[in-house]
């Protein structure tokens, strides 16, 4: 095996040691950019509403580049948790409806540890605007993607709205940071979620906007959270949280579409139907 000289070692090594920790911080750190169309959608979304850095009461993560533009992964996780957080809206500025979610969540939730996935139509901003009791606080990170919006169904349409409704609950093991009654869990939903900016892959035409606007989720008479939603939420929405068990033995989703659909499913715990 012929030997690698010296000089090109001592090179090698200078040129990772020079882009490692910019590559580092390329992934890691993306935080909010200035955006004249936030200055824009401001009014129409929180109007006067004075706004303050959230950075301090609750962080978001989102990938600088997202690997899939219509399945971008956004967490809040809270990291005060004096701080109340009774609801949030998640908004991409970019994207045609630029609400992609409006929350609001009940005792339970908190303290907050949440991740959803959205479109994300073009390189944009991704921004939680939180409702506490110490006034609308805001924080978010630049995403660079692009097409989510638009992006192919992932299902032939007949598929999608034969299945469509059905919901699967997973539990995941606590964490140590975890207490004995906080448990993490995942409901996945059946739904197309369509943008109205996708095309049917065989007669190229335009599919009409179909996804759910409306979601509830319930542990026994206790409101876990609700969600207003827009066509930024992903085909096939997935909610992972965090929560208080209250030792109900089921979790209770309700879904609304556009469509004037209502899917409502009583999902144990225990995982059995």
């Amino acid at each position: 095996m012929k030997a690698v000289p010296m000089k090109a070692v001592i090179a090698a090594t200078i040129a990772a040691l020079a882009c490692g920790p910019a590559l580092a911080e390329d992934t890691r750190q993306n935080p909010l950019t200035d955006s004249y169309i936030w200055t824009e959608l401001r009014g129409d979304i929180v109007g006067d509403v004075e706004i303050a850095d959230g950075a301090g009461a609750f962080e978001v993560d989102a990938p600088y580049r997202a690997n899939d533009a219509a399945t971008v992964p956004v967490t809040i996780r809270q990291t005060d948790p004096a701080v109340t957080i009774r609801g949030a809206k998640v908004v991409i500025d970019e994207n045609p409806a630029p609400v992609a979610a409006d929350f609001t969540f009940g005792p339970g939730m908190a303290p907050l540890d949440m991740e959803i996935r959205v479109r994300v139509n073009q390189y944009s901003n991704v921004r939680v605007i939180a409702d506490t009791d110490r006034g609308a606080l805001m924080t978010g990170r630049f995403v660079k993607a692009s097409g989510g919006c638009s992006a192919p169904a992932t299902r032939d349409p007949e598929q999608a709205l034969a299945a469509m409704g059905q919901m699967r609950l997973k539990h995941f093991g606590q964490t140590p940071a975890m207490s004995t009654a906080r448990r993490e869990a995942q409901i996945m939903i059946r739904h197309p979620n369509y943008s109205g900016l996708q095309r049917d892959q065989v007669t190229q035409l335009f599919i009409l906007a179909h996804f759910i606007d409306r979601l509830e989720v319930w542990q026994g008479d206790e409101r876990l959270f609700t969600m207003a939603g827009g066509i930024s939420i992903s085909e096939n929405p997935v909610f992972r949280f965090a929560y208080t068990d209250n030792g109900a033995p089921a979790l209770r989703v309700v879904a609304h579409d556009t469509e004037g659909n209502r899917f409502e499913r009583v999902l144990p715990k225990d995982g059995q139907i």
